[in-house]
């Protein structure tokens, strides 16, 4: 459709340079608000009017004649008080839109874009809060390759930060063991380091003297000096490893591991550190509670100061934010080193590290950067683009762009049913908020266990002659479905109550619908190829020669027709309109309304049964166009499609 539209509005162009003061981007082609009245009204009469000192009207329908022999138009009418109404050739575009399909045809806009998600600290197992940012995440990468665009996929490790060093202290401080006892602990180490958090940090909230030992460890860890950092190093590299299956689960996968250690390792903050002093970004604090600090001061509160570097000489969060950023850009004139940390399906995951390897691959100098955290990181999202201002890199500012969510809380009907034990204070309430600090909220794998369980007993009832291993697999794929759908369809500054029975439902806006409508078009496909040896290819390969293909239609079926095959053509705008809006629900309504679209069409014109040839072969060729956009639709969203459901 974008290709489309764009070759129309030229083509207009090209009619009326020399006869009306005009350029190309006046020309806008919007949707006539009734199907009866056209498929596109152009309103630029209404700008020339003051021009020209005429009537929008009068100007409409001197336009109207030079437009004639429009290629792509039937026909042209002037309506209201001046606009001009397109009414496409149907048959025509439809064979257009069915070729389009094959491939999006969108051109890249930047050189190469860095996407930096999921980013979960690899000090405790994963949680469905965490899973709102990778399925968002995920789908702006596969949205962003669908529109053209080189994409590095980043996430980051913060392996010596604060909630590792709880661990760290919690092993060898309250359970007095040594690295080669943690390394022998059996089972999912993740939940054992979930569980051992959250009493150490309640511990540590209540024991302020044992605060020099934290601190002490900190140090260490970031220095990478003593059996500290080697606790840590085997804690978060053990625990990234248990993150990445539940990724896999969903498809997610990732280009590099940036580590924080190798921030500090490599010295990218002390460059960083150099330059912001040299630019007299940061100072240092004589006074008041940040003496001894080096501050940054705040362009939107310059009477406040935000803390780069603690006085005890350590990093905060956002110094190293701003050394990883400048990074991405390209911008410190030094690399990481890298290793090989994960190999699947031929795909090498790279981790960095401080010391060299021969023949590794370089990443980071993007143009443009998006960050997938959380609302309540938006103000140190700030600070490190007003770091990259304050040393002069406003372009790369602009470019660096906070991706903004809301958190996910829980029902307590969900944690009910995954035998979790709720406070009497917390029985009541409406919903729960995840705190990894507190041990409270549902661990990714648990929720996915529990969804496929669910998902299975669905499947096994719908289709119980099935072999075991191929209903688990469906259940999988529904599983997956519903998870990230549902973590999608809602608006991203709106907060998410999980609750398993909607997110699983067969019916309604959910992640199976989606998937049960497509299934339903599959086997068409497989019926006509046995009843009649037509495959679906065979299909595909097939163009309306003419427009006397539609005349065959009634008058209802060709609206009804027209309908839907125009507003599944809007797809790629869709795309990129979720990309411009980072708002992915967009996307996710889309093909909820095609899909209900689809099933309220094939409800009224049967396809397999029609006796009519042409009617017959008109249909199939429309339910095949669909079927190929909500394949690409789901594939975007990370959507499997089941085999059957």
């Amino acid at each position: 459709m974008i290709n489309f539209k764009n070759a129309l509005k030229e083509k207009i162009y090209k009619k009326l340079q020399d006869a009306y003061p005009l350029s190309l981007a006046d020309i806008e082609l919007n949707p006539a608000p009734q199907q009866k009245l056209g498929d596109y009204a152009i309103a630029f009469p209404f700008g020339l009017a003051k021009k020209l000192k005429q009537p929008p009207r009068k100007i409409a329908e001197a336009i109207a004649p030079l437009l004639s022999g429009l290629e792509g138009v039937a026909k042209i009418e002037v309506a209201g008080g001046g606009y001009v109404n397109l009414f496409l050739d149907r048959a025509a575009f439809f064979s257009g839109a069915r070729r389009a399909i094959v491939s999006s045809g969108l051109s890249p806009q930047e050189r190469k874009i860095i996407v930096e998600h999921t980013n979960i600290n690899p000090n405790k197992a994963a949680h469905i809060g965490h899973l709102r940012n990778a399925c968002l995440g995920d789908t702006l990468v596969r949205c962003l390759k669908y529109s053209g665009e080189i994409v590095e996929i980043q996430n980051y490790i913060d392996d010596t930060g604060v909630q590792v060093v709880d661990v760290v202290y919690g092993f060898m401080e309250r359970e007095k063991k040594s690295l080669a006892a943690v390394e022998a602990l059996p089972g999912k180490f993740d939940y054992y380091c979930w569980d051992l958090y959250a009493r150490t940090a309640s511990f540590l909230a209540e024991h302020t003297e044992a605060q020099p030992r934290k601190t002490a460890i900190l140090k260490n860890i970031e220095h990478g000096d003593g059996p500290e950092a080697a606790m840590a190093r085997h804690i978060s590299r053990r625990i990234i490893r248990a993150h990445l299956a539940p990724m896999k689960r969903l498809g997610i996968g990732y280009d590099v591991l940036p580590c924080e250690s190798s921030i500090l390792g490599l010295e990218f903050w002390e460059k960083a550190f150099t330059t912001l002093r040299q630019r007299q970004a940061i100072y240092l604090s004589t006074e008041g509670e940040t003496k001894g600090c080096w501050v940054m001061k705040l362009e939107d509160e310059p009477d406040k100061e935000k803390i780069i570097v603690r006085s005890d000489g350590t990093v905060t969060y956002v110094g190293k934010d701003i050394a990883y950023q400048l990074w991405k850009f390209g911008l410190l004139e030094r690399d990481f080193h890298y290793e090989p940390f994960h190999e699947e399906s031929g795909r090498t995951l790279w981790i960095t590290t401080t010391v060299p390897h021969p023949g590794t691959p370089s990443f980071g100098a993007a143009s443009k950067v998006y960050n997938v955290i959380d609302t309540r990181q938006s103000y140190l999202q700030k600070v490190v683009c007003q770091g990259l201002r304050s040393l002069h890199f406003d372009a790369q500012a602009a470019k660096s762009v906070h991706f903004s969510y809301e958190m996910v809380a829980l029902s307590p009907k969900s944690l009910k049913e995954l035998g979790q034990v709720l406070a009497d204070e917390d029985k009541d309430k409406a919903f729960l908020e995840v705190s990894g600090r507190k041990g409270l909220g549902v661990k990714a794998d648990d929720l996915l266990d529990r969804l496929e369980e669910k998902a299975l007993l669905e499947v096994e009832k719908r289709n119980p002659d099935l072999q075991s291993g191929d209903k688990t697999a469906i259940a999988r794929h529904i599983a997956c479905g519903a998870l990230r759908y549902f973590m999608i369809k809602f608006t991203r500054k709106s907060l998410i109550i999980f609750d398993f029975e909607e997110a699983l439902s067969f019916e309604g806006e959910t992640g199976p619908y989606l998937q049960y409508t497509l299934v339903r078009l599959n086997s068409i496909f497989r019926k006509l190829e046995e009843r009649e040896g037509i495959k679906a290819e065979d299909i595909a390969a097939r163009d309306l020669s003419a427009p006397a293909s539609l005349a065959a239609l009634s008058k209802a079926e060709a609206a009804d027709f027209w309908g839907l095959v125009l507003y599944a053509a809007q797809f790629d705008e869709e795309v990129l309109r979720s990309i411009q809006s980072l708002e992915f629900s967009h996307l996710a309504k889309f093909t909820f309304n095609l899909c209900q679209k689809l099933n309220a069409y094939y409800h009224v014109y049967p396809v397999l049964n029609e006796e009519n040839r042409e009617i017959k072969e008109i249909r199939l060729r429309t339910i095949h166009y669909i079927r190929e956009t909500l394949r690409k639709a789901l594939d975007l969203m990370g959507i499997p499609a089941p085999a059957k459901m």
